[in-house]
């Protein structure tokens, strides 16, 4: 089988809500892809859900790991079977559109850029919550402070890169530590971060919404423990 050219990540916890009508707006993309599914130890309908889709689908790719480990963990699982030259991390909610997904490849398949971002504006109707906004703008200053860059977004969950060199980082997170710990190490690698605006709707917490105040504090923690990394081998 050929490989595609995209790999779609997608871990999901308790998602049963939404995976379905993501999916459908993932494979509706006028892009060559696969969607690599890692149920996260859902307690709902989840895995039957992303079953069913991969028995009927060949793009679809379903794995399940009966403990849950964590975004990071579940990123792991995912990256270890894809098979595209560049991989994507999709969120299993509504909160980022598929739809974007030509403007974050773009700068890839134009040569402008290796590593693409989502960048999200966050405007009034589009926000979770005043905190979460000023949380996010916290964590993206200490990035900039101590790894001498500028971006506007770190913890976006839009990361595009190719796939070697997602797994050149050897990732540890286990969490939603992976999004600091995935920015530090490609900075520390060398890499030049592009940046292009995406659309974005947070849910509340009433919807889903897993992401806490600690997690902030965890952020700046891996951001200081990865300041000395340094990449064991150039993809």
């Amino acid at each position: 089988m050929t490989a595609p050219f995209l790999s779609v990540l997608m871990p999901a916890l308790n998602e049963a809500r939404t995976i379905s009508q993501v999916l459908d707006a993932v494979l509706a993309s006028p892009v060559d892809l696969e969607v690599v599914l890692v149920d996260d130890g859902s307690t709902d309908q989840t895995w039957e859900l992303m079953e069913a889709r991969a028995g009927v689908d060949p793009r679809v790719h379903a794995h399940r790991r009966l403990v849950n480990g964590g975004k990071g963990a579940a990123i792991r699982t995912a990256l270890g079977s894809a098979r595209g030259e560049v991989v994507l991390i999709q969120d299993a909610d509504l909160e980022y559109d598929p739809a974007d997904y030509p403007r974050l490849l773009e700068p890839i398949l134009s040569g402008k850029a290796t590593v693409v971002y989502g960048s999200r504006a966050f405007s009034s109707h589009t926000a979770y919550s005043y905190w979460y906004v000023m949380g996010n703008r916290l964590v993206t200053l200490a990035t900039n402070l101590m790894y001498n860059c500028y971006l506007s977004d770190m913890e976006t969950g839009y990361k595009v890169m190719p796939r070697e060199l997602a797994l050149s980082l050897d990732l540890r997170a286990r969490g939603f530590e992976l999004e600091p710990e995935i920015t530090a190490k490609l900075l520390r690698s060398g890499q030049r971060i592009y940046e292009v605006p995406v659309s974005y709707a947070a849910r509340s917490r009433a919807e889903g919404k897993k992401l806490t105040a600690m997690d902030g504090v965890r952020a700046v923690r891996t951001l200081v423990r990865y300041r000395g990394w340094r990449p064991a081998r150039r993809p």
